[in-house]
């Protein structure tokens, strides 16, 4: 289906891509793994012409049916890429609030696919739409089409835009990170879906992922990257049962697990540690639409009657399918939406969250350091009795870099010339600069490699364990959610189903749906 020859793509004088040789058969579903930064989107986005300009490709072949690149140094034929785009070959994108227009509904964004791409009469492309929305697992369909992106949460926008990659049924489907901000049950719905295009059209896939068992589940061959080079391409059971290179290995040991390794575990007794956050019968709600005859914004309630605690020291685990109501609850508990009812206490200072998508919430316009300093900057002093200076600001900055892994190098530089899973540890930095007592992290490790995930997983343990954090744990991993978890709350249609210690609600679970999420995990 498409052959790579020695493409090497470069970043000024850094070369993301060095030289790499791939090739995607017919039908089949090959799957790229390898840390944030190894080269992996940037192959993505070569192959679909749509690198940003700063890079450039500076040696290689592109070959589907015809030479993509014409020849190295010379820029792409964009009519002969327009001919690929979106019908022969098409992309689902890591990121979709940035890849979805904010001020257009999405049901006319994915029918823009079909104007353009077609001679369909507009009630035909409306049908086709509302087809490929159900075939990704959207309910409510029509709805659907007539919202805005940020009316929908993280996991229907991703699927929205796979509705939009499928929809012309190309020959190849460039997949990158389709499922990150997914719970389990709607991933295994879109693995379903992705691998039944695969076997009835023969679509060819070019599945990038960190998740290493997501990539086991789904791919016909893998191929393993680091710092742009191929390290290693086998088969899925080759690679997994019989890796031949170290960096394959230290991979594949880095996946998180449900072992229990009790050292790991924190064993201060929840009863001799203070309340940092109290949550009674809280209900939030959101404005739509309006009562015609008074022009009055209607309510609609997101979350019902949540009624919960967190104890200092503690991670509180929330789990739950997207759109159940977690983002929502965290929201209100920090005040982003105060149109609530019931009760909120809080017993720490400055309480901050980590975001779901880390490009969306990085100021786009400034500098890593400043992203860092700009929290100290509003909370103008840590120390009661000392204001900080600039000085200060910045060592803590350059200190926060340390500690989540990012080079000094990258201080100066803005988050568009970081990966996604650097961008997401900035986010997480960020947040804890201010050393506040209560974390909200939502999805903070969905996209991030096995390997960064497990240093960020275990430099968030570290700082709790220093500085006496709270954390509520947002996550549709379940694995990631036993690996971080003293607690774990179940969230379905809004309403809190079950909450237990994490040994008891994985090994004696109560509720049917609390049953349901393990088994499919």
């Amino acid at each position: 289906m498409i052959r790579i020859e020695k493409l090497t793509v470069a970043f000024g004088d850094n070369e993301a891509v060095n030289e790499l040789d791939l090739q995607i058969a017919d039908g089949e579903i090959l799957g790229i793994v390898g840390e944030s930064g190894s080269g992996k989107s940037v192959t993505a986005l070569s192959i679909m012409g749509l690198l940003s300009r700063e890079a450039a490709i500076t040696g290689g072949r592109i070959y589907m049916g015809e030479d993509l690149l014409l020849q190295a140094g010379v820029p792409q034929d964009k009519e002969m890429l327009r001919r690929y785009q979106g019908s022969r070959m098409s992309m689902v994108f890591q990121e979709p609030m940035t890849s979805l227009n904010p001020t257009q509904k999405v049901g006319k964004q994915v029918d823009e696919v079909l104007e353009l791409h077609g001679q369909m009469e507009p009630k035909a492309r409306y049908d086709k739409v509302l087809e490929a929305f159900r075939s990704v697992g959207l309910k409510h369909v029509e709805k659907v089409y007539d919202s805005y992106p940020h009316q929908l949460s993280g996991g229907m926008r991703q699927r929205v835009m796979i509705a939009m990659a499928i929809i012309l049924q190309p020959e190849l489907l460039v997949a990158d990170e389709p499922t990150t901000a997914l719970d389990v049950r709607v991933q295994n719905q879109i693995i379903e879906v992705l691998r039944e295009i695969n076997e009835k059209q023969k679509t060819s896939m070019l599945f990038i992922t960190h998740d290493l068992n997501l990539a086991r589940r789904i791919c016909n061959r893998i191929a393993v990257m680091k710092d742009g080079h191929l390290v290693e391409i086998g088969s899925t059971e080759d690679i997994f049962e019989r890796p031949r290179e170290a960096y394959t290995r230290k991979l594949i040991e880095a996946v998180p697990s449900r072992v229990k390794v009790k050292e790991l575990e924190n064993t201060i007794p929840v009863d001799e540690q203070g309340l940092i956050l109290d949550v009674k019968h809280l209900n939030v709600y959101y404005q739509e639409g309006s009562n015609s005859l008074f022009g009055q914004k209607k309510k609609r309630c997101v979350v019902e009657d949540a009624t919960f605690s967190l104890e200092k020291g503690e991670t509180l685990g929330l789990v739950g399918e997207s759109g159940c109501g977690k983002t929502s609850l965290c929201k209100a508990i920090l005040g982003m939406n105060r149109l609530i009812d019931g009760e909120v206490k809080h017993f720490s200072q400055r309480p901050q969250m980590v975001f779901q998508d880390p490009y969306s919430s990085l100021n786009p316009s400034k500098t890593i350091g400043w992203l860092l300093q700009e929290p100290l900057r509003a909370a103008g002093r840590l120390d009661p009795e000392r204001a900080m200076t600039k000085a200060d600001m910045e060592a803590a900055a350059y200190d926060m870099l340390h500690k989540i892994g990012i080079a000094e190098k990258y201080f100066t530089r803005k988050p568009s010339q970081l990966s996604g899973g650097q961008r997401q540890r900035i986010s997480i930095g960020q947040a804890l600069i201010t050393r506040p007592g209560l974390v909200i992290a939502d999805e903070p490790v969905s996209a991030l490699d096995v390997t960064i995930q497990a240093q960020i997983m275990e430099l968030m343990q570290k700082l709790q364990e220093e500085l006496q954090l709270s954390y509520l744990f947002i996550s549709h991993d379940i694995n990631v959610i036993y690996k971080m978890s003293d607690r774990i709350m179940v969230m379905k249609d809004g309403k809190i189903v079950e909450i237990g210690e994490k040994e008891e609600l994985f090994y004696y679970p109560k509720e049917e749906y609390t049953k349901l999420l393990l088994k499919e995990s």
